[in-house]
């Protein structure tokens, strides 16, 4: 005999078996899933419905055969009761929860928090204080190697203890009337907790960013503009599958939504449209490139009087020269001179290397022959052959560049049938009076092939920086998982490179804690005092006197720690979180890598905000080994006392 069906009843309190509404006391609820089922057609034996301990067949289902015994519930079951009987929860969320956790969500979730707390899951068990049993706050380390809090520390010896409170080592008087705090865990905390905050979403970033596929096919104005106008307005979506740094033609592979490409002449309304073609991303600027790369296209749209537009070949001016402070959005009169630097250097790497430059002419531009009537136009590629610096109209010195056509296809004001052909340089009279003259001594990146006739890379085209526009959905997750275990890996790197030795700049393999709170390899330590003793003799003729003690100072400060040195310890709470470190990147790296395909501009975002905290933290570095590498500031008063006792001795 087939089983049963066990239906519940829907919202409205209908039994989808018998589809009438029985009253509430022919109902019975569940404990777990609080759903109603109609006593009538349960096909097992139920209790009475005033039991407040039933459960329905589909929460006993989630109990898996071999697991818990009778009277025993699984961990689902009891993460679904607990959601219930949690009293700050609405209805809604209570059911978002459930589904969550039924669906394995919040299991997955958990796994991510976990894989990304895993530094502070280190500093949290190796950093406790005994006193007060939290993570420590000022954290002062004891000559013994134990740590605690600085207010627990100082509510001990102002008890007129002066031993440790775990192993009571004696503390010399001068640390326990005036304790340090070691700076080293200081940084490994806050690292920590700023890691904690990050994963439990207490210091997220609020982005604006809309994905590609998400965007209208034209330009348009967002919910956050204050404003109607284009002024106010966001792009469109890119219909190509180019990065915004590529260069050359964009050719039918790129095009999946005409798979013919962008053609030479094709035309838009506004600089808006011409950015969704891939063609010229900035809104504004009249180049697009960078200074170590190279520039990828720019727009000839009359913006300065010293341009010459001759079809085949122009003379195009750099940017800057104009001020543009305060509120000052155009400003046609030059104020200063042009340098070959930012979007102006762009340009003169890609006539360094050969580079291809889109260009696109505006119908702004009114004193050429060649611009559009409205809008926009692409009329191809070409190469800068020479850039220089002159003086311009306005009295002030520019930076000017010789664009030469070099494109596969014909010119949209020619009738030819093919493309470009090499041809001489044209003669520029304003280069006699130039100076900075550049002109390329390399062979071209994109040159013309005789055996082919055609213009093509002769040497590889520069690898992009940057992702492409229009990425898969699917991969935002693996990209995310990625972005975690590069974020792990830089908290670990960054750690290790805290607990740094003082003297060789390495992390530290057995580490020494001094009471002035600096941190040193024990052999490092040690080997920067050998061959010294800790006392040296004295006498006086044949009279023998009291041994003086040697003066031992601290490699970064000028403390005396020749106490400290008769009997170091190692600050084993240190080198614990040390090993483990080193333990987990070295499985990292042994570990076969599991690459997800990068998704797109999340994983882009993530790396700059790491490169930022990389570079910073290299000047930071910089720095403090400038300021390690500068003589200790000697005890004057020692010295003094040292000398006199000397000629004292001589004296005698």
């Amino acid at each position: 005999m087939a089983e049963q069906i066990q239906l519940p009843c829907d919202n409205e309190g209908v039994c989808l078996i018998c589809k009438t509404t029985p009253s509430s006391n022919e109902t019975l609820t569940c404990n777990t899933c609080v759903t109603p089922w109609h006593i009538a057609c349960l096909a097992i034996a139920a209790q009475s419905a005033a039991s407040n301990v039933w459960e329905c067949p589909d929460c006993t289902d989630l109990v898996p055969a071999g697991a818990p015994a009778a009277g025993e519930k699984s961990e689902l079951v009891a993460a679904v009761q607990a959601i219930e009987a949690d009293a700050s929860l609405t209805d809604k969320e209570k059911a978002r929860k459930r589904q969550d956790l039924l669906s394995g969500k919040a299991a997955k979730e958990k796994e991510d928090v976990e894989a990304r707390n895993e530094v502070v899951d280190m500093i949290n068990v190796n950093f406790k204080c005994c006193v007060c049993i939290q993570l420590l706050q000022r954290p002062v380390t004891t000559p013994c190697g134990h740590n605690f809090c600085l207010t627990c520390f100082q509510k001990w010896t102002r008890q007129g203890k002066n031993t440790c409170i775990k192993c009571r080592f004696s503390i010399p008087a001068k640390m326990a009337s005036q304790p340090r705090i070691n700076s080293a865990l200081v940084a490994a905390i806050r690292m920590a907790r700023m890691s904690l905050a990050n994963a439990s979403g207490g210091q997220l970033k609020i982005s604006h960013f809309v994905h590609n596929q998400y965007r209208p096919d034209k330009a348009y104005t967002t919910d956050r503009a204050k404003r109607n106008g284009m002024a106010n307005a966001a792009s469109g979506r890119i219909f190509v599958t180019t990065p915004s740094d590529h260069f050359g033609p964009i050719t039918a592979e790129n095009d999946p939504v005409r798979n013919t490409g962008v053609l030479v002449g094709e035309c838009w309304d506004l600089r808006m449209d011409c950015r969704q073609w891939g063609v010229h991303y900035p809104h504004v600027s009249g180049i697009a490139g960078q200074a170590k790369y190279g520039a990828q296209s720019v727009v000839l749209s009359g913006g300065y009087e010293d341009d010459e537009d001759h079809g085949e070949w122009f003379l195009y001016t750099g940017s800057g020269g104009r001020d543009l402070s305060g509120n000052k959005r155009t400003n046609k009169d030059q104020s200063f001179d042009q340098k070959f630097e930012s979007y102006n250097e762009s340009l003169r790497f890609s006539c360094k290397k050969g580079y291809p430059v889109r260009v696109v002419r505006s119908h702004k531009e009114k004193r050429s022959s060649y611009a559009p009537e409205n809008g926009l136009r692409y009329d191809g590629v070409y190469r800068i052959e020479k850039c220089w610096r002159k003086v311009g109209i306005q009295g002030f010195k520019v930076c000017r560049y010789l664009f030469v056509r070099c494109d596969n296809e014909p010119a949209p004001w020619t009738s030819d049938e093919h493309g470009d052909r090499p041809r001489p340089l044209p003669t520029v009279k304003e280069l006699k009076g130039a100076i900075d003259i550049f002109e390329r001594s390399e062979s071209p990146s994109w040159d013309y092939a005789e055996e082919d006739n055609v213009w093509k890379w002769k040497k590889p085209p520069p690898a992009s920086q940057k992702p492409v526009r229009d990425a898969n959905p699917e991969d935002i997750q693996n990209a995310r998982i990625a972005i975690r275990k590069a974020e792990t890996a830089a908290s670990k790197g960054k750690l290790l490179k805290e607990f740094s030795c003082l003297l060789c700049k390495n992390v530290m393999t057995l580490p020494l804690t001094t009471p002035c709170a600096h941190n040193f390899c024990k052999s490092c330590l040690e080997g920067k005092f050998a061959g010294q003793s800790f006392t040296r003799e004295r006498s006086r003729g044949g009279r023998t006197l009291r041994s003086q003690k040697n003066a031992m100072t601290c490699p970064a400060c000028p403390t005396d720690i020749s106490d400290f040195l008769q009997n170091a310890q190692i600050n084993r709470e240190l080198q614990d979180l040390i090993e483990k470190l080193q333990e987990s990147n070295k499985e990292e790296a042994d570990a076969p890598e599991e690459s997800p395909e990068a998704s797109s501009e999340d994983l882009d975002k993530e790396n700059e905000v790491l490169n930022s905290e990389a570079e910073a933290k290299t000047v930071e570095d910089k720095k403090r080994k400038e300021t390690d590498s500068k003589p200790p500031i000697k005890n004057k008063k020692r010295k003094v006392d040292e000398d006199n006792l000397l000629k004292n001795e001589n004296a005698s």
